[in-house]
């Protein structure tokens, strides 16, 4: 495709729905006001929340709509005496409400993003942002002390690969509730209980029984919403805690009497569509936390694999990741 050079590439979705329209077009150059960074997008990290939306929509956006939240770039142009400076490498989460990543230019608050160390490469780090940081709130929600016992369901997807290796790291005991190809992977990341979520619920309370007693978990990470949730409060125990990273569905008035749960919500997207300023500094730092945790050896990222910056490519892992859990990240080479 030719490109002027006050042109830039940008992958739309045009229209939200299963068969994932997308088409290659040209948007003119973002322009950087206040303390707003110009970056050139490199990486591009596609997400199960992406295809997710590109189905159903999303309340705020205006079609045609550009996909895509996690990304890293070079920083080409910034105010005089901002920080990070023109030349930085940086790390992202962006705006949910506004146009996304898969395009080759965008605009960003210096506040929200975090600078990549010069050893950690560029297509490693842009797997990190979505699932580790909503890991890292997650566990900041259930106040997860040393000792604590956690369950984690739907335990093969991205965000638990963070949630077992901090827990573990704060000295959590980790249950891990997933599908039998990939306990061999999540006991290597730390956990030291994985179930299969296939057996029948009577079967999986009485292995629970077995290793912890009648009780119940004292916290537990529900990643997949709805009627799930109630479940995984039956397995906590009195005043336990827990992590909800995709709403829920109501919960039975005599299971609040008797479990009295603290629940905690974790929306990652709230910081920007709350303007939330202090909330968006936390997006920075739990940035740095990740990219210094992966630099110095003490968490493991996940594998990934490199995408075109294609329709038809975008389009095949948008359809693979609402019918699988993708072991190795997709993430996108902007070019």
């Amino acid at each position: 495709m030719y490109q002027d050079s006050n042109k830039m590439n940008a992958l739309e979705l045009r229209q939200h729905g299963a068969d994932f329209d997308l088409k290659m077009t040209q948007h003119d150059l973002p322009i950087p006001r206040g303390n707003e960074l110009l970056i050139k997008v490199e990486y591009v990290a596609i997400n199960h929340l992406d295809a997710s939306f590109a189905v159903k929509g999303f309340s705020q956006w205006q079609y045609p709509h550009i996909l895509g939240s996690d990304a890293v770039g070079t920083v080409v142009d910034a105010p005089k005496g901002v920080f990070p400076a023109k030349g930085a490498r940086v790390l992202f989460h962006a705006n949910l409400a506004e146009q996304g990543m898969l395009k080759q230019f965008t605009v960003m608050p210096n506040h929200a993003v975090s600078e990549l160390p010069e050893q950690i490469e560029s297509e490693l780090a842009v797997a990190l942002p979505n699932s580790g940081m909503a890991a890292l709130l997650a566990l900041e929600k259930i106040k997860l002390q040393e000792g604590d016992t956690l369950a984690i369901n739907s335990a093969q997807g991205a965000v638990a690969h963070f949630a077992i290796q901090y827990a573990k790291k704060q000295g959590a005991q980790v249950f891990a509730f997933a599908q039998k190809p990939h306990h061999k992977r999540l006991k290597k990341l730390g956990a030291d209980f994985v179930f299969d979520c296939s057996k029948k619920d009577d079967a999986i309370c009485a292995q629970i029984k077995h290793e912890i007693g009648p009780d119940g978990f004292d916290c537990v990470i529900n990643t997949v919403g709805k009627e799930s949730v109630v479940q995984d409060i039956q397995k906590l125990r009195f005043c336990g805690r827990i992590a909800c990273l995709n709403g829920f569905s109501a919960i039975p008035e005599e299971l609040l009497f008797e479990k009295a749960p603290n629940i905690g919500v974790v929306s990652i997207a709230g910081a920007w569509l709350a303007n939330s300023l202090c909330a968006q500094q936390h997006l920075c730092f739990m940035g740095e936390t990740l990219l210094k945790d992966i630099e110095r050896g003490a968490i493991q990222a996940p594998e990934i694999e490199l995408i075109e910056f294609e329709a038809e490519r975008v389009k095949d892992t948008l359809k693979c990741l609402l019918s699988q859990t993708c072991i190795k990240r997709p993430v996108v080479k902007v070019e």
